[in-house]
């Protein structure tokens, strides 16, 4: 297998286009086994896969990266972990903005994530009516020219509040976004804006939790909680059923399992390379139950998603869009990237 391919960010930080994401230690997908997982990590980075994603809000993730990070340093005897990227999360709950506050929280996730500065931080605002983000973002940038972060970007914001922060003179290098198959929205207004402004966007949901699997392939509709067991499963099976329904999902698998017969891979690796096809994708997020019962690693459709080996066709992507093309407008349902987040 060739090796994973990279992504520079613009302050200089290279990732993976294929990051592990670790939503899943939130609480919501399952009990985790917190040193089962940071044996599991280990088989990503031997796999090449060294850029991990988390956040301040999903329960012990940083914790368990730190614990990871620190196990790594002993090996190389302190003297640090050669190609290891580790992304984080400031999510705030409302409230007051001013330095200290935002300090507080950085030097938390330090603290946690056993590093001495913190590569990327990708801050989310829940209520666009508070501007009180704006304060945030300025801090965070005073942050970074101490050199406490290396890169600033966003999670969840839409194109109109990235265009205003940017416009402060505030160097944004990614904003991270819900892009699939299903779900093309960011094509719609923020690629543009992204390519010409030198930002990234580095994508989650492009498996839809697990549902852009042969798993549910000619599979009925799912809809008991038994069914839908994580979180990640409920949320996109709302996707699903907001874009165009069931029965047009399983037109797209089917679609997807062809195109990946044709290639000698798994639908799932079809359908991230799709997204890393995409203008101003810089990765692709694909979730990791680390130390969750039951749950199988996916390594291998991870690294054929980003081959060189694999690439789409044109009629690949015309069968594509053939399907996605009979769906409904998810800009005019939800909004831009993040409306779903607020009201």
């Amino acid at each position: 297998m060739s090796p994973v391919p990279t992504v520079r960010l613009s302050g200089g930080l290279e990732v993976c286009r294929v990051l592990n994401g670790l939503w899943q230690l939130s609480g919501a997908h399952g009990a985790v086994d917190r040193a089962a997982a940071v044996e599991a990590m280990q088989e990503y980075v031997d796999a090449g896969l060294t850029t991990f994603d988390m956040a301040d809000i999903y329960g012990p993730a940083e914790e368990i990266f730190g614990q990871f990070n620190s196990k790594l340093k002993s090996r190389s005897s302190g003297n640090g972990v050669s190609g290891l990227q580790s992304l984080t999360k400031y999510v705030p709950r409302p409230g007051p903005m001013d330095r200290k506050v935002v300090e507080k929280a950085i030097e938390r996730s330090v603290a946690r994530m056993q590093v001495d500065s913190l590569d990327c931080v990708q801050f989310h605002w829940w209520d666009y009516r508070d501007k009180r983000y704006l304060d945030a973002l300025g801090h965070l940038s005073d942050l970074q020219q101490e050199g406490v972060i290396r890169e600033l970007s966003l999670t969840n914001f839409d194109t109109q509040r990235l265009e205003e922060i940017t416009n402060r003179g505030i160097r944004i290098s990614s904003n991270q976004v819900q892009y699939s198959v299903i779900d093309q929205r960011p094509a719609a207004k923020m690629q543009q804006f992204c390519l010409a402004n030198n930002i990234k966007l580095l994508t989650y949901g492009t498996l839809a939790g697990g549902l852009l699997s042969e798993r549910y392939l000619g599979k009925a509709e799912p809809n008991s909680r038994a069914e839908l067991y994580t979180a990640s499963l409920s949320k996109y099976k709302n996707v699903i059923d907001t874009w165009g329904g069931w029965n047009l999902f399983q037109d797209l698998l089917v679609t997807l399992e062809t195109v990946a017969k044709r290639h000698d891979c798994s639908l799932a690796s079809v359908a991230t390379r799709y997204v890393l096809d995409c203008p101003a994708v810089g990765g692709v997020i694909v979730g990791c139950r680390l130390g969750i019962n039951g749950a199988g690693q996916h390594i291998s459709d991870s690294l054929h998603s980003c081959s060189p080996d694999l690439k789409l066709t044109t009629e690949d992507l015309a069968a594509i869009e053939a399907v996605t093309h009979r769906s409904r407008n998810l800009m005019e349902l939800i909004g831009d990237c993040g409306d779903e987040y607020r009201s």
